[in-house]
């Protein structure tokens, strides 16, 4: 939908008054209201860096730092690195194959825009040190992840858990040899590339009483955990469909996964495949000049701005001379890639170098738009729909899936369009009788390239109420279509509603005349700057490490210090988007089986093995 500024500005300002409202009742409490709730957290001085996290999830800073390696400091491992509290977590070692990725680990991501400029902050800002040379005296840096993870080097460093930002085809293996080693984990998502290194990694975790974490935020995101709260007190009615998408302006020669290489790559290339990269390499070249004539002229000035343009071509020169061995790029698994048609014509080759940049075009190192991008928000979707089943979350039915390329030209392997259908079980629902059948809630996602028209996000429609949750930072509420009108809470008097939805719910949404201010006041005072939700993960993560640790009983507290997205949470969320390409490539519906959802079967939808590769 189309919304007038007016409009989301109702929306916007309806759920911070639902949300601060006395008539719903506390996350915690039942018989305090969410406005005391509230008050609570406005008025506490607060755990989390970025504020709500301890008091929403119950956790309080450590009596000491947890001693953490990083395995992979690319874009993810960056955001990661740039969430980290310094009370809860201390990076004692990096491991990253590419020196620009090293840099920017310390430096932070200096060439990126706003956003990335914000969430990359670099461990010098996050710890206050003045320089990269002061940062590697308290920062070890490795090359392959393989060289950190050892005994010798992990009791040295007195290693206590690692978080991994490697690309997709090295979350297992890392995961699996750092729990064997003695250490907690912490992975980017998806938790694996096979349904059955998933069940792995969740053996491993059980066998050495590691936590097994995998970074789906938004199990961490406030606003996620209000909106999962409103829908469990009825605002939105009967949950019965769910439209989630993730639009990009990615274009041929202007795409986000097929960045710029260095001119030592396209040197190794087939000559016939470098004009395109030659053309990007030519817009690095112009783009170092202009940074150092802005550069030179700064410091003829004697500007404090020019540490800036300092670190700007720095960056820009590590980018263009990202040297890796060919050695250590076998080694760390990646191959050259190559588009073969059916008649044996090579539309594309990308040699190993080129592919370990380009990693998520390729299905060996990657998964695609579901991978990447649709495990978010399916995730989201998840965590929507427990909340009408008493917050446990549901295995899906079915998925309906179709992909294509309509856009970019054969030099990778993934599609740049996919749209889906899944089916969950509403409540009622059963398999077994006619009528039960029918009780299902829909989710439909879609992930395109070349136009980000409505950008990502989540809509969430309901008998009584409609929410949207847009970029992770607005959610809107409105009574069903009543966009253009304020709304407020109601209790349910059960004894005298005649209305059978509103009955099952102890509040719902009724349009009101004005905006109900107070309320509105506690919301906004709560919401106004929350985070997406990773340094909460983190925090949480660091917390459960050190309650293990420092018990007796290991195994016990291991049982009993789990986080959000424990290994049962994130294969569910890695299973969706794994069976989704497999419906999508065969261009039909797939049904779920509950075995896949079981990490002590066998069973796999991708016929994956149990055991890491060799």
């Amino acid at each position: 939908m189309n919304l007038t500024p007016e409009q989301t500005d109702i929306g916007k300002k309806n759920f911070l008054a639902a949300m601060g409202s006395t008539v719903m009742a506390s996350p915690t409490d039942a018989n305090a209201s969410h406005r005391d709730f509230l008050r609570g957290a406005i008025e506490k001085n607060l755990a989390s860096k970025a504020g709500l996290g301890g008091y929403y999830y119950g956790y309080s800073e450590p009596d000491r730092p947890v001693r953490v390696a990083v395995l992979g400091t690319g874009d993810e491992g960056n955001v990661l690195l740039g969430a980290i509290n310094p009370k809860f977590i201390e990076v004692v070692a990096i491991a990253d194959i590419r020196p620009y990725s090293i840099s920017r680990a310390f430096n932070g991501d200096v060439l990126g825009g706003e956003l990335a400029q914000k969430s990359r902050l670099g461990l010098c800002r996050v710890y206050g040190w003045k320089d990269e040379t002061e940062a590697r005296q308290h920062v070890k840096v490795f090359g392959d992840y393989r060289d950190l993870l050892n005994e010798a080097t992990v009791k040295d460093l007195g290693i206590e858990a690692v978080i991994i930002g490697l690309p997709l085809h090295l979350h297992a293996p890392a995961s699996v040899a750092a729990m064997r080693l003695g250490l907690h984990v912490l992975t980017e998502k998806l938790m694996a590339k096979t349904v059955g290194l998933c069940k792995l990694m969740g053996r491993v975790s059980e066998e050495t009483n590691k936590l097994m974490a995998t970074g789906h935020q938004r199990h961490y995101n406030i606003l996620y955990e209000n909106a999962f709260h409103a829908i469990q007190q009825g605002l939105l009615g009967d949950l019965h469909y769910i439209r989630a998408q993730w639009h990009r302006a990615n274009l041929p020669k202007k795409d986000s996964w097929q960045p710029p290489i260095p001119k030592w790559i396209i040197d190794t290339k087939d000559k016939k495949f470098t004009d395109t990269d030659l053309n990007l390499y030519s817009g690095l070249e112009k783009q170092l000049k202009s940074f150092e004539a802005k550069r030179d002229a700064l410091l003829k000035a004697n500007s404090a701005e020019a540490d800036v343009w300092i670190k700007k071509v720095e960056q820009l020169k590590a980018k263009m001379n990202d040297v890796v061995a060919p050695e250590i790029i076998e080694k760390a698994g990646f191959k050259p890639q190559k588009v073969v048609g059916a008649d044996g014509t090579v539309y594309y080759s990308a040699p190993a170098a080129e592919a370990m940049i380009r990693w998520r075009l390729w299905n060996d190192f990657g998964g695609g738009l579901m991978v990447e991008l649709g495990s978010h928000q399916l995730d989201a979707a998840g965590i929507f729909i427990s909340a009408m089943h008493g917050g446990v979350k549901q295995m899906p039915i079915s998925v309906s899936a179709t992909s294509n390329r309509p856009i970019f030209p054969p030099d990778r392997d993934i599609d740049d369009h996919i749209e889906c259908i899944f089916e969950f079980p509403a409540p009622g629902y059963d398999p077994n009788t006619e009528e039960g059948r029918r009780r299902k809630i829909a989710v439909s996602y879609s992930a395109i390239n070349g136009n980000d028209f409505g950008g990502y996000g989540e809509t969430v429609f309901g008998t009584g109420g409609t929410m949207q949750i847009n970029r992770e930072s607005d959610v809107l509420l409105w009574q069903t279509h009543n966009v253009n009108d304020y709304c407020d809470v109601v209790k349910v008097d059960q004894a005298k509603e005649k209305n059978a939805f509103k009955k099952k719910y102890p509040c719902a949404l009724n349009v009101a005349d004005k905006l109900d201010e107070l309320s509105y006041s506690y919301g906004i005072q709560a919401f106004q700057n929350v985070s997406r939700g990773y340094t909460e993960e983190l925090e949480h993560w660091a917390w459960l490490i050190r309650n293990i640790e420092t018990a007796e009983d290991k195994k016990a507290a291991y049982q009993d210090n789990q986080p959000h997205c424990k290994p049962a949470v994130a294969m569910s969320d890695a299973i969706l988007s794994l069976v989704t390409n497999i419906a999508a490539k065969k261009h039909e519906q797939v049904k779920f089986q509950k075995e896949w959802f079981d990490i002590h079967s066998d069973a796999t939808p991708d016929g994956s093995k149990v055991e890491l590769p060799q």
